[in-house]
């Protein structure tokens, strides 16, 4: 049995755009592909990433994970949430919880939550302007099974500690898949 990721992207990007991270996991052993998304609210882009991705394990036993950056990852989390879903786990590079200066929107953000039973892998810059510290330490014990990791002094974006990332990443999935 193994797990294949599914990866989409930031709202300013496409699948192109997560080529690091797809090149850098299947370095890593890991099956990646980028997915690309629309670009609209993430629940209408819901329906669109769960006609790309696997609901459930494939034939063989292949489990399916689903994550991105950003925009990427708030659309996996809503598809991850839904009830007929079964994803073995999620990884979000620098989740979204709030607009910029608007950090009143992280409960609206994180309600769907609770509903999320997979593992979750939370990867962060402490500085992130989509994401204020103490407001994503505080809702991460909203799900049920979840590991935060911060980077210090980044913000929305993880380039810089990218190798580092998708390292944790590669382990987290493989400990997933067992």
């Amino acid at each position: 049995m193994g797990i294949r990721f599914f990866v989409g992207h930031g709202a300013s990007g496409s699948a192109a755009s997560m080529a690091p991270h797809v090149e850098g996991l299947r370095r890593r052993g890991i099956e990646a592909d980028a997915i690309d998304l629309p670009l609209k609210k993430a629940e209408a882009a819901v329906v669109a990433l769960r006609a790309i991705v696997p609901d459930r394990p494939g034939p063989d036993g292949t489990l399916i994970a689903v994550g991105g950056q950003s925009y990427g990852g708030r659309v996996a989390s809503l598809a991850a949430a839904e009830p007929d879903t079964d994803y073995a786990a999620l990884v979000f590079f620098s989740y979204p919880l709030h607009p910029p200066g608007a950090p009143d929107k992280a409960t609206e953000r994180t309600a769907h939550w609770p509903a999320i039973h997979c593992p979750v892998l939370l990867l962060s810059g402490e500085a992130d302007p989509f994401a204020r510290i103490e407001l994503l330490r505080a809702a991460v014990p909203l799900l049920r099974q979840a590991e935060l990791v911060t980077y210090p002094g980044l913000g929305h974006t993880l380039r810089p500690v990218l190798e580092d990332a998708l390292d944790r990443t590669a382990r987290f999935l493989a400990d997933i898949a067992g």
